[in-house]
């Protein structure tokens, strides 16, 4: 184990850290808060400790695939712990651990939120709360690989365990280029659903956060009723911008290429079907709760983007809706985005090859003899990839089913903890019942809290890095 360039990388995550609390300070500062002081002295906590840590590269920079997975790990840790204290030091949320929760739900870009009231919070905790989503959409790690060297040419580790999907590939040779092309991409995106709400007639500060929770599909909103109170117009942007957050990033590079076909592979296909699926089955389910066909439309596409591309925005209480339509979306909350986007849920790609996988092995019982390969896009998946996605949904239901019987020692209804856990591992926000659209998470004790913020992160970083911390062979030599 390379402990000196895990605390070299670690040091690199804290001045970054540092930079990103200038946003929330510049805020403060702007709008004459009290907050300014916490976030000031917090981002140069983080500005020393990041020094001290990286002020000196190792020699050693080689890193295998449990560094990376320590790496990424204990950086999210560090990443959410630093990042809560301004929230718990200016008062905004009295409780640690409840700061805590807000802050993961933020960075993990999961948007449950343990605040009954967000419109009393100082603007400077409201940018910071958006902005945690944007940082954390694409992943710090990879932001930090845009612009620093990390570890020699071998960020490719850093990259697979931090990035969602069964398997990550490079844009271009370099793994730096890949990263700045990503982020390119990301922000110019942002910047066109910013200019969009504006078009809008959201005021500046308004349309900045939703579009950071948007672009991170995050959900963390400026007012308690969510986006329901904005007009028809702006959902209607932030449903398409959802969306478009939700296809692998890798589509817009191959696109600019003019490589449509490519662009457009199994998975995007598979994905916007499913999307235009579920909108037609809500839509015709809820027709008569709403004044026209075309409200119901709008409502139920809104809903259905903000569930699978898991942001957790919402118009209206979908709780509230018939029994077919609420099954429809818990669907959607596990199947979420697709793989290389700023979505969480098991990822599509992953449906595809365990449908495929299935099928296989229902026709090797008939045909015992015929050799038959999982492909996707004409080309066969690798065996090590099919193998991961099994690994995955075995330690996916464990983790589920475990957290889900501790949640449930709260002794809330099924439904409340069934959709607490569903929402917080697969980071998408708001559950049904007591943790619904119009509700929080507040009424956990902190035993659930804590097992639902190690839900945000697992969930966030596929599993994998987080269950390594706990497995005696990662820091074995």
């Amino acid at each position: 184990m390379n402990f000196r360039m895990i605390k070299h990388i670690t040091g690199w995550l804290l001045l970054f850290e540092a930079l990103f609390l200038c946003v929330p300070t510049l805020t403060a500062a702007i709008y004459r808060e009290k907050a300014v002081w916490y976030y000031l002295l917090t981002a140069l906590l983080c500005g020393g400790i990041g020094l001290l840590l990286a002020w000196k590269k190792p020699k050693n920079t080689v890193l295998y695939a449990k560094e990376g997975f320590v790496i990424v790990s204990l950086s999210w840790i560090l990443l959410s712990l630093l990042g809560c204290l301004p929230l718990w030091l200016c008062g905004d949320i009295p409780s640690f651990v409840d700061a805590l929760f807000e802050t993961v739900s933020g960075f993990t870009t999961t948007g449950a939120s343990i605040l009954p009231d967000v419109e009393h919070l100082s603007h400077a905790s409201q940018i910071w709360r958006s902005f945690t989503h944007w940082v954390g959409g694409m992943g710090v790690l990879v932001f930090i690989m845009a612009f620093v060297p990390l570890s020699g040419g071998q960020n490719m580790h850093i990259m697979k365990a931090e990035s969602p999907g069964p398997s990550v590939s490079k844009l271009v040779p370099r793994v730096k280029t890949t990263a700045l092309i990503l982020y390119v991409l990301y922000f110019f995106m942002t910047l066109l659903e910013f200019v969009f709400l504006l078009f809008g007639k959201m005021n500046p500060f308004e349309a900045l956060n939703t579009a950071f929770s948007t672009a991170g599909t995050g959900g963390f909103g400026l007012r308690n009723d969510s986006l329901g109170g904005y007009s028809s117009y702006i959902q209607s942007v932030v449903t398409v911008f959802m969306l478009l957050f939700s296809i692998n990033f890798s589509c817009y590079y191959l696109l600019l290429l003019g490589r449509l076909k490519d662009a457009f592979n199994a998975e995007v296909r598979t994905f916007l079907l499913i999307v235009a699926g579920a909108i037609t089955v809500v839509t015709i389910n809820i027709r008569s709760l709403f004044p026209t066909i075309g409200d119901a439309l709008h409502h139920a596409a809104f809903t259905v983007a903000s569930l699978i591309s898991t942001t957790g925005f919402s118009t209206a209480d979908f709780d509230l809706w018939p029994t077919l339509s609420k099954t429809v979306l818990v669907m959607v909350m596990f199947i979420g985005a697709c793989a290389g986007s700023t979505g969480g849920g098991i990822k599509v790609s992953r449906i595809i090859i365990l449908c495929k996988g299935m099928i296989r092995e229902l026709d090797n019982l008939v045909h015992p003899h015929r050799v038959r390969k999982v492909t996707m896009d004409g080309q066969p998946v690798d065996a090590e990839v099919v193998r991961s996605v099994n690994v995955f949904m075995v330690c996916y239901l464990a983790v589920f089913s475990v957290s889900l019987l501790l949640v449930s020692l709260d002794n809330f209804d099924l439904v409340t903890n069934f959709t607490a856990v569903t929402a917080t591992i697969n980071n998408i926000g708001p559950g049904l019942s007591l943790v619904g659209p119009t509700q929080n998470f507040s009424l956990f004790s902190v035993p659930s809290k804590l097992v639902l913020i190690f839900d945000m992160l697992a969930g966030r970083l596929e599993l994998f890095p987080m269950l390594a911390l706990f497995t005696p062979s990662t820091w074995k030599k």
